[in-house]
């Protein structure tokens, strides 16, 4: 059993996070974020690390990027790291960034032509304990615009798995069709969407950074061909373990 980290390290960590949090812009930045049908978008990425089953330190980081609109493999890059950093609740960035961040400058120096315009995270962005979740960090830390799209509810700053809650996920009645996660202050931190007519799961949706909450969930929407938006489940859905050269597909 890992020992608890040190109380300066999540000090630490906290004043950092505070600092970064004070960059995330959470509107849009890009002429295509406000286009109906994101006129100008042509490269989607998507991140995640994924741990060997009973293994908390080792895992693959993996980055993906699909041409948009038609969602076809542009380029993919694995590779098994070591985290060293240890898991908090709430500075789960910490641990997970450096790594994802290192995908995303390989394929800068690599093929810089397939950069995605957007990156979906698999986590969290603005809906969060301290409003500033994975999806903010690596979107500050990378410059790039990037979405929050999460599996399952965080519950924080007042929003809980209640049966208010589910109420309104069975009101959801279509693909598209949403509410807001709005924190006891008031303050609407995301969106559960549901992203399929045959998905009765929602995903939650946040801003991470440089993209308002409409276009985030406007753009997740047009991304899913089932319930997790596509840069994110083809990553999920096909793990690279061996070794770590990218792919280049076209």
């Amino acid at each position: 059993m890992s020992a608890p980290p040190a109380e300066g390290l999540v000090q630490q960590w906290e004043s950092e996070q505070t600092r970064l949090r004070q960059q995330v812009l959470d509107h849009d930045t890009e002429d295509w974020q406000k286009s109906p049908v994101f006129s100008g978008l042509e490269r989607v990425g998507g991140v995640d690390l994924s741990f060997i089953k009973g293994d908390d330190t080792r895992a693959c980081a993996q980055l993906v990027v699909l041409s948009y609109p038609d969602l076809k493999l542009l380029y993919e890059d694995s590779r098994m790291v070591t985290l060293t950093a240890p898991y908090v609740a709430g500075f789960l960035a910490f641990r997970e960034t450096p790594f994802l961040l290192e995908a995303l400058q390989r394929l800068q120096q690599k093929q810089p032509r397939l950069q995605p315009q957007v990156v979906f995270v698999d986590g969290n962005g603005l809906f969060h304990h301290r409003e500033f979740g994975l999806a903010c960090h690596l979107g500050v830390l990378s410059g790039l615009p990037c979405v929050g799209v999460a599996k399952n509810l965080l519950q924080v700053q007042g929003v809980f798995k209640s049966e208010e809650h589910q109420s309104q996920i069975a009101a959801l009645q279509k693909g598209g069709d949403s509410f807001p996660l709005t924190s006891a202050s008031g303050k609407v931190l995301g969106k559960a969407l549901r992203s399929s007519d045959k998905s009765f799961k929602p995903v939650y949706v946040s801003v991470g950074h440089r993209i308002s909450l409409d276009a985030a969930v406007r753009l997740t929407l047009s991304c899913c061909r089932y319930r997790v938006p596509e840069p994110i489940r083809q990553k999920l859905c096909q793990p690279r373990w061996l070794g770590s050269i990218p792919s280049f597909h076209g």
